[in-house]
């Protein structure tokens, strides 16, 4: 059974710092694609950084420069590394694993807030 489970989120003022983590159990890691998608109120989920299965990264415009994905195999955590954060990135974030079979999982969601 795959699971990921996210920890990380939390309340920080407008230009400080969060990383989120997302361990991941129950699939080969290293052939999975994985991702981080975030969701404001009264919006729909959407793409935030991408870590494809041939190691590549890409990342939604408003976000590039500020915000890195990164992945650490050894302990099956993908990590989502956001800088001088802005209210606008309020949001839960989820993380995301797209498995080799192409089966698409999702974590339980964490809330980051950006506000003075």
């Amino acid at each position: 059974q795959v699971q990921l489970v996210e920890s990380g989120g939390g309340l920080v003022q407008p230009g400080g710092s969060l990383r989120l983590s997302c361990v991941v159990s129950g699939t080969d890691f290293s052939r999975a694609a994985m991702g981080w998608y975030r969701q404001a109120p009264g919006k729909q989920r959407d793409l935030v950084a991408l870590w494809t299965r041939g190691g590549s990264t890409s990342y939604t415009d408003s976000v590039k420069g500020r915000f890195t994905i990164s992945k650490d195999s050894a302990k099956n955590t993908v990590y989502l590394q956001m800088n001088s954060l802005k209210p606008e990135d309020t949001a839960v974030y989820y993380c995301y694993c797209s498995t080799i079979l192409f089966a698409e999982y999702w974590g339980q969601g964490t809330q980051v807030t950006v506000s003075s």
